[in-house]
C-alpha cells in the first residue's frame, strides 16, 4: 500500500509529465532542438516516443552459423574499412567484420560518412539480412552498434547507417566487451540530426528515472479485466525491455490507453456538440415514404432493410442521430439514405445531401431526383457551377421552407443558404471533408440527424477508432452485382494490351477510363498514396493525366474521342467532361482519381490504371468499381513498373485474387496506416501513434465498450476517480477537438 509520501511523489512525477524536456538531464541546446523537430516538447511526449524496432542481442549468432536469407545479429571486430567509388555519384563503404568463425562483409551504399565513423579494431554488432556473394557472407546497410574498443573511450552507441555522428558528450572508459555485456534487447528510437539513438536512450532513461513513477489514469478494474501490464512497468518495458515479448505486452498496454482516450474524447465531444440542441422526432410512417418505397425499381435486400430499419428508428427517436453507413461499391447505400429524405418531407422539415465533388453531387440529383419526384418531394442542386439566379431562387425556397431537399458540394455551406429547419444531413464520403466543414453543415441545422456514408471499404476496427461517436450500419451484399470485373496486373512493357482492349471496346460501342496518379508533369508526386524510395533516385516518373491525354490523342487512340477530367478543373469543366462521357460523346475518359467514387456509366467496360503501385488498395478497388456495372463484364488493367516478387506487386496481386473490398481494406490497413488509408495526410484527422489497428482489433473493441461503460456512468468524467482519465483525454486529443469547436 502506498504511503502518503509515496503517493505525493507519484503525483508530483505525473504532473511533471507536462513539463518541457529541457528540464531533463542531457537535454539542452542542440539536443533540445532535435527533440523539438521530432515533436517531443514535453516529458510525456518523450515517454510515448516508442522505439520503432528492437535489436535482439540476446540471440547473437556467429558468421558461420548465420543463415542465408534470414535476419541475424553478429558481433565482431572491424578489420578493414574501405571507401569505393565504382562510378560517378556512387559511393560504397565496405567493412570487413571478423569473429572467431569467419569474415562478414558489410557494405553501405551512398553513405560515405560511415567510413569516418567505423575504425579498425572497434567491436561492433551488426543486424540485418544475411546474403552470400563473392565467397563471403554479406550484409547490406545493416543497423550497427559500436560496442567499444578494449581500454579506450567508448564510442557513442546506436549510430545507425545514415545518421549524423553522436552528439558530443563526456565518454566513459569501456572495458573490453564480451558476450554478457551486450546480451540484451536494444531499443532503436526514431531520431533526428542532433540526437543519436544512443543519446535518445540516455535521455529516455533519465526521464524514466526522474518522472516515470506516474499515476495510472486507467481504472484498475479495466487493467485487470483485460490482463494489461501496469503503466509504470509498461513505460519501462517498452523502452528497455527484458525481452521482445515484454516489449509487445508493454506496447499493447500503451495502445489501449491511446484507444480508450480517443473513444472517451469522441464521446465527450459529441456530448458538447449536441448539448442543449433540440432533436427532431421524425414521422416514419407517412405518405411520402410509402410513395418512395413504391417508386423504387427494386426490392430492398435483407441487409438494406436492416440498415433502413436502423436509420428510421434513429430518426423517429427524440434524440440526435449519428450513424455511419458502411457499404462497398454497388451495395445500395443511396437507396437507404433516400428513405430519410422522404421521412423529412413527411415531417415537414428539410434535408441536405453533401458530396465531395460536383460530379457526384450532380449524379445524386440525377439518380434520386426521379424517385423524389415520384414521392412528391421537392429538391434542388447547388454546386459552384450553379448560375446565380438559380442559386438565389434556391436560397429563397430553402429559407421559406418550401424546398425540402438540397443536393450539393461544400457550396451548401456558404452563408447565403439558410434552412427554415434542417433536420436530416447526409454526408457522403465523410472522411473527404475537413472536420470544420462537417461541423459547419450541421450548424445550419442544430440537432439535425446525421447519416455519414462511405463506399470506401473500412474495417470495423478502423471505423470504431475514427468514428467512435457514431453508430454503425453495414451493407455488404450487392443487389445488382452486374457482370463482374476481371483484374490484371501488367508490367509497363505490356501496357499495349490494355490499349488494345480499349480499342476493341470502342469498336463494340463501349467506353473506357484511363487513370493517372498526377494531374500534370509539373507535379512532384508528394500527394500520392505510395511514393517508394526508388521514386527519389531516378525511377520511372508517374504518368500525368494531361500528358497522357495528349499522348493518346495523338497516338494509339487517335481514332477515338477522348475526354479529360481532373480535380483542378473548374466545376463547369468537370461537369461538362462528365456529361459528354455519360452521353457517349467521348469514348475514353482520361482522369485522376476524381472518378473514384460514385461515378456511374454502365457503358464503360475497360479501365487502365497507370502506375497502380502509387495508389492504395482501397482506392484501386473503388476505381475498378466504375466498370462492369451493367450487363457486360468489365476489364481492369493495373500497369506497374515494380518487378515480380516485390511488395508492390504482391499487394496488387491481392486485387487480382479477390473482389471483396473489406478484405482488401483489411490488407491495406496491415500494410499501411489508418491515416494513409483514408487520406488524412490531405484532410486532417486523428492519428494514432501507438495502436496498430490491424494487430490490435481486440483492444479496439475493448476500448470501444469500456468508453461507453464509463461515459454512461459519468458522462463528463467529473467523478474524482475519473479525473486522471479526463486529464489524459484532454492531453492526448484536446487540440483535435478544439479544432472542431
Amino acid at each position: 500500500m502506498l504511503s502518503v509520501g509515496d503517493a505525493g511523489a507519484r503525483l508530483q512525477q505525473t504532473c511533471a509529465l507536462t513539463g518541457s524536456t529541457s528540464r531533463l538531464r542531457y537535454v539542452s541546446g542542440r539536443r533540445e532542438e532535435a527533440l523539438g523537430r521530432l515533436g517531443l516538447a514535453r516529458v510525456r511526449d518523450l515517454l510515448l516516443h516508442l522505439p520503432h524496432r528492437y535489436l535482439d542481442f540476446t540471440r547473437v549468432t556467429t558468421v558461420a552459423a548465420a543463415e542465408l536469407g534470414a535476419d541475424a545479429t553478429i558481433v565482431g571486430t572491424v578489420d578493414r574499412v574501405k571507401l569505393k567509388r565504382p562510378r560517378p555519384r556512387m559511393q560504397i563503404v565496405e567493412v570487413s567484420v571478423l569473429d572467431e568463425t569467419g569474415v562478414l562483409m558489410v557494405s553501405f551504399f551512398r553513405q560515405p560518412w560511415v567510413a569516418d565513423q567505423l575504425k579498425q579494431g572497434e567491436k561492433i554488432a551488426v543486424s540485418g539480412k544475411v546474403t552470400f556473394a563473392y565467397g563471403f557472407k554479406q550484409m547490406r546497410s545493416p543497423f550497427y552498434e559500436v560496442l567499444g574498443v578494449p581500454g579506450a573511450p567508448a564510442v557513442a552507441e546506436g549510430r545507425p547507417a545514415g545518421s549524423a555522428s553522436a552528439a558530443a558528450g563526456a565518454p566513459a572508459v569501456a572495458p573490453a566487451p564480451d558476450a554478457s555485456s551486450f546480451a540484451r534487447v536494444l531499443p532503436v528510437h526514431p531520431v533526428a540530426e542532433g540526437v543519436s539513438p544512443s543519446w535518445m536512450r540516455r535521455i529516455v532513461s533519465c526521464a524514466l528515472a526522474d518522472d516515470g513513477d506516474v499515476c495510472d489514469p486507467v481504472p484498475v478494474e479495466l487493467v485487470c479485466r483485460h490482463g494489461l501490464m501496469g503503466l509504470r512497468q509498461a513505460l519501462r518495458e517498452v523502452h528497455f525491455p527484458h525481452g521482445l515479448a515484454a516489449a509487445e505486452r508493454a506496447r499493447r498496454r500503451l495502445a489501449y490507453d491511446e484507444l480508450l482516450s480517443l473513444q472517451l474524447a469522441l464521446l465527450t465531444r459529441q456530448r458538447i456538440d449536441l448539448g442543449g440542441v433540440e432533436a427532431c422526432a421524425h414521422v416514419t410512417d407517412g405518405p411520402h415514404l410509402a410513395a418512395l418505397l413504391d417508386a423504387l425499381p427494386f426490392s430492398l435486400t435483407s441487409e438494406q432493410r436492416q440498415a433502413a430499419d436502423e436509420l428510421l428508428s434513429d430518426m423517429a427517436a427524440p434524440r440526435v442521430m449519428s450513424r455511419l453507413l458502411l457499404g462497398d461499391v454497388g451495395t445500395g447505400k443511396t437507396a437507404v439514405a433516400a428513405l430519410g429524405l422522404a421521412v423529412v418531407a413527411d415531417t415537414g422539415t428539410q434535408a441536405a445531401v453533401m458530396a465531395p465533388t460536383s460530379v457526384l453531387a450532380r449524379q445524386y440529383a440525377d439518380k434520386l431526383g426521379a424517385l423524389l419526384d415520384a414521392a412528391h418531394v421537392s429538391w434542388a442542386l447547388v454546386t459552384g457551377a450553379t448560375p446565380a439566379p438559380e442559386r438565389a431562387r434556391t436560397a429563397e425556397l430553402l429559407a421559406s421552407g418550401e424546398l425540402t431537399c438540397v443536393f450539393g458540394t461544400t457550396a451548401i455551406l456558404s452563408g447565403d443558404l439558410a434552412f427554415a429547419r434542417l433536420t436530416y444531413v447526409v454526408v457522403d464520403e465523410q472522411h473527404r471533408f475537413g472536420v470544420n466543414q462537417r461541423l459547419a453543415l450541421r450548424e445550419k441545422g442544430p440537432g439535425a440527424d446525421l447519416l455519414a456514408m462511405t463506399a470506401t471499404p473500412i474495417p470495423r476496427t478502423l471505423a470504431l477508432s475514427l468514428y467512435g461517436d457514431i453508430a454503425l450500419s453495414r451493407i455488404s451484399e450487392r443487389p445488382h452485382p452486374g457482370a463482374g470485373v476481371t483484374t490484371r496486373v501488367i508490367p509497363s512493357e505490356n501496357a499495349d494490351l490494355a490499349i488494345g482492349a480499349i480499342q476493341e471496346a470502342a469498336e463494340a460501342g463501349r467506353q473506357a477510363y484511363v487513370i493517372c496518379p498526377l494531374v500534370d508533369d509539373g507535379d512532384d508526386g508528394s500527394e500520392l498514396d505510395e511514393v517508394p524510395e526508388s521514386a527519389k533516385s531516378g525511377a520511372k516518373r508517374p504518368h500525368s493525366a494531361q500528358s497522357t491525354y495528349e499522348r493518346l490523342s495523338r497516338g494509339a487512340l487517335s481514332g477515338l474521342s477522348l475526354g479529360l477530367i481532373t480535380g483542378r478543373m473548374s466545376a463547369d469543366e468537370k461537369d461538362d467532361a462528365m456529361a459528354k462521357f455519360k452521353a457517349h460523346e467521348t469514348d475514353v475518359l482520361v482522369s485522376t482519381t476524381v472518378v473514384e467514387v460514385g461515378v456511374d456509366v454502365p457503358n464503360a467496360t475497360v479501365m487502365l490504371v497507370y502506375d497502380a503501385d502509387r495508389f492504395g488498395l482501397a482506392t484501386l478497388h473503388q476505381l475498378r468499381g466504375r466498370v462492369g456495372r451493367g450487363e457486360l463484364p468489365g476489364e481492369v488493367f493495373l500497369e506497374c513498373a515494380a518487378k515480380r516478387g516485390t511488395p508492390a506487386r504482391r499487394r496488387l496481386k491481392a486485387l487480382e485474387d479477390t473482389s471483396d473490398g473489406f478484405a482488401l481494406a483489411e490488407l491495406d490497413l496491415r500494410l499501411r496506416r489508418e491515416g494513409e488509408l483514408l487520406g488524412y495526410r490531405q484532410h486532417g484527422g486523428v492519428s494514432l501513434r501507438i495502436a496498430d489497428l490491424a494487430a490490435d482489433k481486440d483492444l479496439v473493441e475493448a476500448a470501444f465498450a469500456d468508453a461507453r461503460e464509463i461515459a454512461a456512468a459519468d458522462p463528463d468524467l467529473s467523478r474524482p476517480e475519473h479525473a486522471p482519465l479526463a486529464r489524459e483525454c484532454r492531453d492526448r486529443f484536446g487540440a483535435y477537438f478544439e479544432e472542431r469547436g
